[in-house]
């Protein structure tokens, strides 16, 4: 009798064996990014970035188009995981995403509460809001088997959900004008892509044909083009069943690995150099005391650990979710910590809170970068001098 044969490798499992090096490459990207910005190729840098091509400059064309696909993949998780993966039942979902939500009001208390005087600039509250899923994930893969794989299962879930926070927030409270038109016709383009689904519609490149499209309404719109992705996204179709409740053929299960490895290792790379780089030339070291860097890195050194660590123990405490299985308290404040790391969604979110002032963008990137170093440090040290429970003393999973 033939073997049986084995079974694909699910997402999840993936995303975490090469999460380290994906996480590598965007330090490495945003690292030469900081480096070129204060070198003589700055001019080149900096000019190049707003080199306009087809009506929207480089810049643009990163932040706008390719990240619409890194939302893409963003959505693609987000559904996959609520209808058949992590976040598929409430006993899953209410650990992580109590954590979650303390996650971003931790940090936007904190940033306010720097920002709300005369000097200050509130509208960046949600930069320190989110985590970043590769950087934090990264930090997490370098420790190996000291930290039990159930954290970073639980890590992953909470940044998805913290991930949909984001688009929601990006949704509602940073976009301007509205161009009614393109946003009718991008409705329209969502209702056929739902249809497409209804209708059982399993080939990819329809959906990618009106994906596209899409995403040039929402651009016109007003409305950020990235939101194209995500409402592409839940387009896409998947159809699990009991007998296979991770089907590996579905149209969401291949678009969404065939974008990870492009996303993960050319996409972020690319957002984090061009986004990165800020020159010191002319800057003080008085000007990390200014309420937008400080209540950046604060918001994510300070509000992402008591936020996530104290929702996340509240629901425990209650009795509504468990530790993580093989987990110590030690290791969920630890991972509380790596929650700080807000790289490339704080970056995103600081462009769109400041668009028309290079200076607080500059600032913001140093509050990012400062309290995602702090945070990655200070959690690595936590992880690394603690040890899981013995199968013993395990609790149920969450």
């Amino acid at each position: 009798m033939s073997a049986a044969p084995t079974r694909p490798v699910s997402l999840l499992r993936a995303f975490l064996n090469n999460a380290s090096s994906g996480g590598i490459v965007l330090m490495v990207a945003a690292a030469f990014a900081i480096v070129v910005a204060n070198s003589p190729l700055a001019t080149a840098y900096f000019d190049g970035l707003h080199a306009y091509v087809g009506g929207l400059s480089v810049h643009h064309w990163i932040n706008d188009g390719l990240m619409a696909l890194f939302f893409l993949l963003v959505g693609l998780e987000i559904k996959r995981e609520v209808i058949d993966g992590q976040l598929s039942t409430w006993s899953r979902r209410v650990l992580p995403g109590s954590a979650a939500i303390g996650g971003m009001i931790g940090p936007a208390l904190i940033y306010l509460a720097f920002n709300m005087g005369p000097t200050g600039h509130p509208n960046g509250w949600a930069i320190p809001a989110a985590t970043d899923i590769a950087f934090a994930l990264g930090v997490l893969s370098l420790l190996g088997s000291r930290v039990p794989t159930t954290l970073k299962v639980f890590l992953t879930a909470l940044a998805i959900i913290d991930d949909l926070g984001a688009v929601i927030i990006i949704a509602l409270f940073y976009t301007t004008s509205i161009d009614m038109v393109n946003l009718g016709l991008a409705a329209g383009l969502i209702v056929a892509l739902v249809a497409m689904n209804r209708f059982g519609v399993r080939m990819l490149w329809p959906y990618l044909l009106l994906g596209a499209m899409l995403w040039f309404f929402v651009l016109q719109s007003g409305v950020h083009a990235t939101l194209a992705g995500v409402a592409l996204a839940l387009a896409i179709p998947l159809r699990p069943s009991p007998t296979r409740p991770d089907d590996m053929e579905s149209p969401l299960h291949k678009l969404e690995h065939g974008l990870q490895p492009w996303v993960t290792f050319l996409i972020l790379p690319i957002f984090g150099f061009a986004n990165a780089g800020v020159s010191f030339a002319g800057m003080s070291i008085g000007q990390l005391a200014d309420p937008v860097p400080l209540g950046v890195a604060a918001g994510l050194v300070i509000g992402k650990q008591v936020g996530v660590f104290a929702a996340a123990a509240l629901v425990i405490r209650a009795g509504w979710a468990e530790l993580p299985m093989y987990a110590t308290w030690r290791q969920v404040y630890g991972v509380s910590l790596l929650c700080g790391i807000g790289f490339t969604m704080s970056l995103f979110i600081g462009l769109l809170a400041f668009p028309d002032s290079a200076l607080l963008q500059d600032e913001v990137k140093l509050g990012v970068l400062l309290g995602s170093l702090i945070s990655a440090l200070i959690g690595a040290l936590v992880l690394g001098t603690s040890q899981a429970r013995a199968p013993e003393q395990q609790a149920k999973p969450v």
